[in-house]
């Protein structure tokens, strides 16, 4: 380091140490250099030789050259890259020769140059993303995860809507083989046309992760459907304890069939949770009831339901959310509000406010954090383009929401307005 003792440092001394070469190039393609201190004024020093400033002018000129190609052209003639570097042809030319003998660029045809292959940028990968629709929230939630994890991993995310239909979802499985893409993340939940776009896919010879619902030969990730059930059903079973000394009417289920048995297996392990907890009630005290896993269809058979039963302790366990809220409506629409208590599976943000709500009939929702979707299958998705060990099946890590833990998980929901989607932001874990 330069000391500030004047008596061992001269000041012309300073100077010619800290000297720096400025060297630039005019308009006109000539070369001027300065010599400057760092204060910025002119001093006396051994200039640069010819040698010297005639390689500083080819480095410079190469670089131009070669920063033509990184405004996405794949191929540039050398007409165009004169025009572009202001340059003579011949100049150019001479340039470009000895760019291609140093396997920097390539010729592809007279007069035309195109980046060698190790200059370009990496090539990244391809993905089809086929979201379930764009109805539910919680469809909503996972496709916003994806899209935005794909983006920070440098992923070309192409991706489609399977609109909830099996159709669809056939049709957007045969775009991708057709586009060649290299893998595709697969959300749709009719298990029926699995096979089908399973079979679209791998006939092209493109892995799948599959979303929530198995798809043969797929990689799967969502929740395990059973054990996220079994926590619904000890939570309903504690809650019929303390609020009804364990006696209840009637145990209300709203499924989805189409999504398959895997997804039927939340209501199985609902069931099995009640029984461990509750023995001795009997299979004449279930009723069944397919809300399509939709608040509306939910809503009003409920509605019909109700006015042809006589039950006053009623436990109701959804397949999601939409199915849960649409039977709670409907309680309420009966002025029977107190006659019910529910759990549901999903943990979207209209849930989440009902399980804030004083007096909720919600007790309890398995969360399944969709908004942490992406991180998992995108990791999932590198993992297996690049040639490594990946799982047959991954399942998320669930939890039991309720009205005391709920601002835990999600302390946010508070400064969101009602018509606003769900937070991404979320407490660590």
């Amino acid at each position: 380091m330069l000391g500030t003792d004047s008596s061992v440092h001269p000041a012309s001394t300073i100077a010619r140490r800290t000297a720096t070469y400025v060297i630039s190039e005019r308009a006109d393609g000539k070369l001027y250099h300065s010599t400057e201190t760092g204060s910025g004024q002119p001093i006396a020093g051994r200039q640069p030789s010819d040698t010297t400033l005639a390689s500083n002018r080819s480095v410079l000129r190469a670089c131009n050259i070669l920063r033509c190609f990184q405004q996405g052209q794949p191929t540039l003639g050398l007409a165009e890259i004169a025009m572009e570097t202001k340059l003579n042809k011949a100049t150019v030319y001479r340039m470009l020769t000895t760019l291609v003998d140093g396997g920097m660029i390539e010729r592809r045809g007279k007069n035309i140059y195109a980046p060698a292959i190790q200059l370009r940028r990496k090539k990244i990968h391809r993905v089809g993303y086929a979201s379930h629709s764009d109805e539910s929230m919680f469809s909503r939630m996972v496709s916003e995860s994806i899209c935005s994890n794909a983006y920070d991993a440098g992923i070309e995310l192409v991706a489609v809507s399977n609109r909830s239909s099996a159709t669809v979802a056939v049709r957007n499985a045969e775009r991708f083989a057709q586009e060649g893409v290299d893998l595709v993340i697969e959300y749709q939940t009719n298990h029926q046309s699995a096979s089908a776009v399973s079979d679209r896919l791998t006939e092209a010879g493109i892995p799948i992760i599959a979303i929530e619902v198995p798809h043969p030969q797929a990689i799967f990730y969502g929740p395990n459907n059973y054990r996220a059930g079994l926590l619904a059903g000890y939570a309903l079973a504690q809650a019929c304890t303390s609020r009804w000394q364990a006696s209840f009417d009637e145990l209300l289920l709203l499924e989805l069939p189409t999504a398959g048995p895997l997804v039927g297996s939340r209501l199985t392990g609902i069931i099995a949770g009640l029984r461990e907890r509750l023995p001795g009630f009997s299979d004449n005290q279930i009723r069944f009831i397919d809300g399509r896993g939709r608040f509306e269809n939910s809503l009003e058979l409920v509605r019909k339901h109700l006015r042809r039963i006589c039950s006053r302790r009623i436990l109701i366990g959804a397949v999601n959310d939409p199915s849960c809220m649409g039977a709670l409506t409907a309680f309420e629409e009966a002025g029977r509000a107190g006659e019910c208590l529910a759990v549901a599976h999903n943990g979207t943000l209209t849930a989440r406010r009902e399980l804030r709500r004083p007096n909720s009939s919600l007790i309890g929702c398995v969360g399944y954090f969709p908004e942490q979707y992406g991180e998992s299958v995108i990791r999932l998705a590198l993992d297996k383009l690049q040639g490594r060990q990946v799982p047959p099946a991954t399942f998320i890590k669930h939890h039991l929401l309720n009205s005391e833990n709920v601002d835990h998980f999600y302390p946010n929901d508070a400064v969101l307005r009602p018509g606003e989607a769900d937070s991404l932001l979320y407490s660590c874990r």
